[in-house]
């Protein structure tokens, strides 16, 4: 814990040391503001932290978050952050039997090999063209809609005008996504490789009506107006640590082991209660930015609680002290598992996944997707380990949402992590278990969280990543100017949860930080 807060007014106590609150705060510090952060945990970070979890052993693994695309490289320039980002050669692998023989598709590694790789599974060039053609017009939308999450809300019309291709805003703004994968594809696995951007901690099927799908797809397609999903150098740790030292170089205070507990508000100025282990204490607020859930605020603010969100993802870090050979030997395992190893993710499978539980039973063929950060960024590993061929994998289940936990969050955990694990064992040529590292207690360098276990851990509101449904990026009745306000005029909201919010993106926290600066009276 830090040394005790002074009980002073700041122009802006910040409540969350996650990675958008030290965004703002590193903002608000440099343009002269006094800033507090309050975190509860011992350490910043939140969800995008780097641990070593298996005892004795010298890997420190992306925990929670892993990866990052939806950061813009204007936040690192601002802040004059050193962070390095590392591309992945390979975008995907998905392995697959046909005609009785293991064979798979690997996107990645120029663009005649991918176009050799999907002749070789499909039989012609159709699905190829298809696949070009498709993402072509994705970025289209990334290259014209990303630079507007740093600026005020558009609204529909004008993100409208912004994308100025009537097809694409059909696509993914009007009608559910599953209608253009069907029309457009025709192999079912490469429907289902197109579909699993619109699924990851969504728990919606291609058809729904809500378009859930749609606004999770569109924020995996336009991360850097590439869409890009990157590797942090040093693990997701290394970014947020140095969020941390800008938000402290530039003066302001970070206080660990301090939990904001409510926030009394007239709407110009606001008290801070908070408590740390020797006791309570508050201190006075210009301004008060919640990098926190929706219901969190609503906890802290005394506001009626939004509805409930609920996750819907198995999160699974493991050590190996080597890949496991695939059955498909044409693939190499260092390229397979560089970037994204998708398991039980044909379109037919993840429909009757996710119809299977919104039945409340467990996916029999539970879908999950898979990769190694140390293939891209062997400096995770302690320097024995790299050298004796030792590392990680990360994998992220779908379609497993928190009510299916709810009757015993460890007995159906458990359930879960075998029938995900013998998904991929189908597609190995050994048993994953005989690629395990041991922990310094001989265990399985294993380990497991549901949602109900990231809501005990991080207090994400149902385990959900987003903290609640992701929304459209432009304005809405209610959002405000910059997506980040509240009912209450010196309250802003600065997680995930905000208009714009999701993922590794410091956007809710560089909005929230520009809201109160254009206010100018902090």
């Amino acid at each position: 814990m830090t040394a005790p807060v002074e009980p002073r007014t700041y122009d802006a106590v910040i409540v969350g040391g996650g990675h958008n609150g030290l965004v703002a705060a590193a903002y608000l510090a440099r343009a002269g503001r006094s800033v507090l952060v309050l975190e509860r945990l011992d350490h910043t970070g939140g969800a995008a932290v780097s641990t070593r979890p298996f005892a004795g052993v010298d890997a420190r693994l992306s925990r929670y978050s892993y990866l990052v695309s939806l950061l813009p490289r204007k936040i690192l320039r601002d802040l004059d952050v050193d962070v390095r980002l590392s591309t992945r050669a390979i975008s995907s692998y998905t392995p697959t039997e046909r005609g009785g023989r293991p064979t798979g598709l690997l996107v990645g590694g120029g663009e005649q090999r991918t176009r050799e790789a999907f002749a070789r599974l499909t039989g012609s060039d159709r699905e190829y063209l298809a696949w070009q053609r498709f993402y072509d017009l994705t970025g289209r939308v990334a290259r014209r809609v990303f630079p507007t999450l740093t600026g005020p809300l558009p609204t529909r019309d004008e993100l409208r005008r912004a994308v100025d291709d009537e097809e694409a805003w059909r696509i993914v703004f009007e009608e559910p996504l599953g209608i253009a994968v069907e029309e457009r594809f025709a192999d079912d696995l490469v429907r289902g490789v197109v579909l699993t951007d619109a699924l990851i901690g969504t728990f919606a099927d291609a058809h729904d009506p809500s378009l859930a799908q749609n606004r999770c797809f569109l924020y995996h397609v336009i991360g850097g107006g590439t869409g890009a999903w990157d590797v942090p150098v040093g693990g997701m740790g290394a970014l947020t640590d140095a969020l941390a030292d800008a938000a402290r170089a530039a003066g302001a205070v970070v206080a660990t082991g301090h939990e904001a507990v409510r926030v009394d508000t007239d709407g110009r100025t606001a008290e801070v209660t908070h408590r740390t282990a020797d006791g309570e204490g508050v201190v006075g607020a210009r301004h008060v930015l919640v990098n926190a859930s929706p219901r969190e605020l609503a906890r802290l603010t005394g506001d009626t609680p939004p509805p409930p969100a609920e996750g819907a993802q198995l999160k699974v870090n493991m050590l190996l002290q080597r890949l496991p050979r695939l059955r498909d030997s044409s693939v190499d395992p260092r390229e397979a598992f560089a970037g994204t190893f998708h398991i039980a993710e044909g379109y037919g499978q993840l429909g009757t996944a996710h119809a299977q539980a919104a039945a409340g039973e467990l996916p029999a063929a539970p879908p999950s997707e898979i990769y190694c950060h140390s293939l891209t960024d062997p400096t995770i590993l302690g320097a024995d380990l790299a050298a004796r061929g030792f590392h990680t994998l990360t994998l992220f289940g779908l379609h497993t949402p928190a009510r299916l936990f709810e009757r015993d969050n460890d007995a159906v955990r458990g359930e879960l992590l075998t029938s995900t694990l013998a998904q991929l064992d189908a597609h190995l040529a050994e048993p994953l278990a005989d690629c395990l590292a041991t922990d310094a207690d001989g265990r399985p360098c294993l380990e497991a969280r549901s949602p109900l276990d990231l809501e005990r851990d991080l207090g994400l509101p149902g385990g959900n990543i987003f903290h609640r449904e992701l929304s459209w990026p432009h304005a809405q009745e209610g959002t405000g100017r910059w997506g980040v306000e509240t009912r209450h005029a010196n309250v802003l909201l600065c997680g995930a949860g905000a208009v714009r919010g999701g993922g590794v993106s410091g956007v809710p926290g560089h909005n929230a930080a520009m809201a109160v600066l254009e206010a100018g009276e902090a």
